[in-house]
């Protein structure tokens, strides 16, 4: 497309042309003007906003929020490096969905999220991770037990996942995403969902996991908070 609509001769090929009016007897009133680099800029820069919101790319994800340039997708969240039970878990649990979900694929990373995404300016960065910073620094290591299989539907309803819901663990959770809400109003930005983890009783306990550090990725920026 871009091509098409900024693309221009080089000057010989403009001699050339030249030289086929003369012998026809033609003339040529001006020659063609080169098209300014900001004029490129735009048509590179919409090609590229049209690859980042096609979800084939992106193992079916939507965008939720329209990209905006200078605005930087944020996300808080505790990382997990899967284990060897938790990717056998994951392999039989994929198996199953697939008779009667043949589109349904494994995720390649896995956490969970103490926070919806949201969208940074970037002069807002430095001072969003500092804020960060100082309300997590008091919070020490814990472990958390995800014992029952659920599946879950996403916001604007566009992916619906299978998940891993977390019991022992959830007051601390709490804790941690009241924190992040904390900053997230410093700067007028949503707080994350109310019902972020449900009680439950008499479950196989499936997954036991200790949370060490705290991540937030920001455009393609990572920042780190270890916990004590």
């Amino acid at each position: 497309m871009s091509a098409a609509l900024v693309g221009y001769s080089s000057s010989e090929d403009e001699e050339e042309e030249e030289e086929e009016e003369e012998g026809r007897g033609g003339t040529r009133g001006s020659r063609r003007l080169p098209v300014p680099e900001c004029v490129l800029a735009m048509f590179r820069e919409e090609e590229r906003d049209e690859k980042r919101d096609d979800s084939s790319r992106h193992g079916g994800r939507v965008r939720c929020f329209p990209h905006e340039r200078g605005g930087w997708a944020t996300h808080v969240y505790l990382p997990y490096q899967a284990q060897e039970e938790f990717l056998e878990l994951l392999e039989l649990l994929a198996s199953h969905a697939r008779t009667y979900v043949p589109s349904v694929t494994a995720m390649e990373e896995f956490h969970v999220s103490l926070s919806q995404s949201v969208v940074l300016r970037y002069h807002w960065i430095s001072p969003f991770m500092q804020s960060l910073k100082e309300r997590l620094a008091a919070f020490h290591r814990f472990f958390c037990v995800a014992d029952r299989v659920k599946v879950y539907t996403n916001q604007n309803k566009t992916r619906t996942f299978v998940g891993l819901e977390v019991s022992t663990g959830h007051f601390q959770l709490l804790e941690l995403v009241s924190e992040v809400d904390k900053v997230m109003e410093e700067y007028d930005l949503p707080v994350f969902y109310k019902d972020i983890v449900d009680r439950f009783e008499d479950s196989a306990r499936i997954l036991r996991v200790q949370w060490e550090q705290i991540r937030c990725k920001s455009g393609n920026k990572f920042f780190s908070f270890p916990l004590r």
